[in-house]
């Protein structure tokens, strides 16, 4: 990519998205496209495409969610990211960009996987039930951008990303994932005072994380340097038990509370770590430490949190 190039990041609006917009800026490209149309709309995409001519395209759109979410709303959640992948891949091939990054995830590979993950095992076995529709439909996406190159010739990777987190994470109770939910947990735990903080599952479940800016930097990086037609994992070469993300996310929050874990509850893949010899051997590195990350997330919550709780204070006045 060119410094003038014309860049669109659909899913501006998500955590990877923003981060992306961030990152691309700070690196000194001039033209990041701002605009977010409905990409769940096909002629609302192709009329975006034909007016703005993108040149490369970062592809982070799509709902997501934790165990529950996905328990709660697979269909939605399937659904959403099939029809805006689908628009965005087709219109990025009818418009002829150079190039096109698209954003899958690790719950697209068997549940069984051989550990660490490498892009060989894709499509080998089944994906965890608990996160089935979003990772069918991840597949799907792998898959559509491997036809378009096979077919046409476009130049098309997907990058398989580690468990994200950082600013701009969701923190709802319903739709959040692991790292943003428990901050969520400490902090109305120790708000309310209350003695402990229950974690869905055993905490023994492990899991690769990359802080969101890292991830951002990662992405452009591959952008740039990765040829490649099979898919690219994107990690940060370290994992940890749900336990020790626990402990590390209540140091962060100051709670001294206890933490307490359900067995009742699902724990997902027993281990999710990506193998990512190739971008290594490409020259990439994370620059932030998971505990760095984490401080960096919660304070962006609390900043944030303060304004939501302001603005409800401000409405209630009125």
């Amino acid at each position: 990519m060119l410094k003038d190039s014309r860049i669109f990041v659909a899913g501006a609006d998500t955590m990877i998205g923003s981060a992306l917009v961030r990152e691309l800026r700070r690196q000194g490209y001039q033209h990041v496209v701002d605009a977010r149309p409905n990409l769940t709309d096909r002629t609302e995409v192709e009329s975006f495409f034909a007016a703005e001519q993108p040149e490369y395209v970062f592809m982070a759109a799509g709902r997501s969610g934790g165990i529950a979410a996905n328990q709660k709303y697979p269909a939605d959640l399937m659904l959403d990211n099939l029809l805006a992948q689908n628009h965005v891949i087709t219109a990025a091939h009818n418009q002829r960009v150079a190039r096109m990054l698209f954003l899958a995830s690790s719950c697209s590979y068997p549940r069984d996987a051989p550990q660490p993950m490498q892009t060989s095992s894709l499509f080998t076995g089944p994906v965890e039930p608990t996160n089935e529709g979003y990772a069918v439909a991840k597949l799907s996406g792998i898959t559509l951008c491997k036809a378009f190159r096979q077919q046409y010739g476009d130049r098309f990777i997907a990058g398989i990303p580690a468990n994200s987190f950082g600013p701009e994470d969701d923190f709802s109770p319903e739709d959040s994932h692991v790292v943003s939910a428990l901050m969520l947990k400490m902090y109305e735990a120790k708000t309310a005072g209350r003695p402990s903080v229950e974690i869905w599952g055993s905490g023994a479940a492990r899991r690769e994380f990359i802080f969101v800016d890292d991830l951002a930097n990662a992405c452009i990086f591959v952008m740039n340097h990765y040829e490649g037609a099979d898919p690219i994992n994107i990690g940060s070469g370290d994992d940890v038990s749900i336990r020790e993300l626990a402990t590390l996310i209540r140091e962060v929050a100051d709670y001294g509370g206890d933490l307490e874990f359900d067995t009742r509850k699902p724990d997902g893949m027993p281990l999710k770590s990506l193998d990512s010899t190739v971008l290594q051997e490409l020259g990439w590195r994370p620059q932030t430490t998971l505990r760095a990350g984490l401080a960096i997330t919660y304070d962006w919550f609390l900043t944030h949190q303060a304004e939501r709780t302001r603005s409800l204070e401000l409405a209630h006045v009125r």
